[in-house]
């Protein structure tokens, strides 16, 4: 990475979610200080319209927002917003509405067009409502799968980060009865290479350790409370260490959390969804990112949701919002150190 690259300020884009949520009320306070953005370019996928209101329902009218037509019109010493919904869209707090999941919607393909163009450099998305976003566009069960399909990517990690944890989870948004079928080696090899690499090349970590738990009560006590762990998944943990990964496992996901063994790790793989989230919100407190690992792009979201019951109130913590702006800025600059550096290492030893 040249020096210009390097003091080049970077272009982040932020997706404004449900906007009955609490969406803009986190994203307005995480950037209400300027001193926040004076490194990189926030640039709001949303409406201007939605903005006002908020603005005013938060009475931060002196906060000026930079409306632009387009990501070839942003200032980059502002924080700007492009227009992507209908003049028509209608906020009403709280409530699951149809316009909120098309703006939703909306906001996340222009963004991605972007992306893909190379015009911003990562992207923050603001939490959307699972259910009121799906229509014929849209038959994902989130962000995770959505971004997947549009980058064509093989597989990809749901990876929650903090300062003190990281855990990615095996299968994500699916009932716990499909859990169990759900679970196989191939998968658990395809999680384990994409923590691998994301660790090396987005959290500059050059030998990762990573935890895998188990699924069952104690692991599944050596087949007496289950046999997944050693039919599945102490097979899949061989594999990943003859491919020369640091990976050991399986743990009960009690006893490793309580005894404070994910300290001595820097990953732990999850089997499903509540077994790695639960813990992560605790070590979290409050903050917490969810990064998807295995895109082509960086994208970053809160660890929160919509939060309905809270929106409008001005209550809502930005803590979350801001480590993923921030998460969003560091890997993106790791990615590209890497990057730049890993073909001058291929060089060297191709020369030796």
């Amino acid at each position: 990475m040249t020096k210009q690259d390097q003091n080049k300020k970077l272009v982040i884009g932020i997706t404004h979610g449900d906007v009955n949520g609490i969406s803009y009320e986190v994203i307005l306070k995480a950037l209400k200080d300027s001193r926040v953005y004076s490194d990189f370019t926030p640039v709001i996928y949303g409406s201007p319209k939605v903005a006002a209101y908020y603005k005013k329902v938060m009475d931060y009218n002196v906060m000026n927002l930079n409306h632009v037509q387009n990501i070839n019109e942003i200032d980059p010493e502002s924080i700007n917003i492009i227009n992507c919904v209908s003049n028509k869209i209608r906020v009403e707090i709280g409530k699951s509405t149809e316009m909120a999941g098309i703006s939703s919607l909306n906001a996340i393909r222009h963004a991605i067009i972007d992306l893909k163009n190379n015009k911003i450099d990562a992207i923050v998305t603001g939490p959307i409502n699972k259910n009121n976003i799906q229509s014929a566009d849209f038959e994902f069960k989130g962000h995770t799968d959505f971004l997947k399909s549009e980058f064509s990517s093989e597989d990809v990690a749901m990876f929650m980060i903090t300062d003190n944890v990281r855990i990615a989870v095996l299968t994500e948004h699916i009932p716990i009865k499909e859990v169990p079928e759900a679970i196989t080696e191939e998968k658990i090899i395809s999680k384990l290479r994409i923590l691998n690499e994301s660790l090396k090349r987005d959290f500059a970590i050059e030998r990762p350790r990573i935890a895998v738990l188990g699924l069952n009560p104690h692991a599944g006590d050596e087949g007496l409370i289950g046999k997944e762990e050693m039919e599945i998944i102490i097979p899949a943990i061989e594999k990943a260490k003859e491919e020369g990964m640091i990976a050991i496992g399986p743990f009960a996901a009690d006893g490793f959390f309580g005894a404070f063994t994910h300290t001595k790790f820097d990953a732990v793989l999850a089997m499903y969804h509540d077994q790695g989230l639960a813990p992560f919100k605790i070590l979290a407190q409050g903050g917490g990112v969810n990064f998807t690992a295995g895109l082509p792009i960086v994208r970053t979201s809160p660890a929160h949701g919509t939060a309905y019951d809270i929106a409008g109130k001005g209550i809502a913590r930005p803590k979350s919002f801001l480590d993923a702006i921030y998460a969003a800025i560091d890997i993106t600059k790791r990615r590209k150190e890497f990057d730049a550096i890993v073909p001058l290492v291929n060089q060297t030893e191709t020369e030796i």
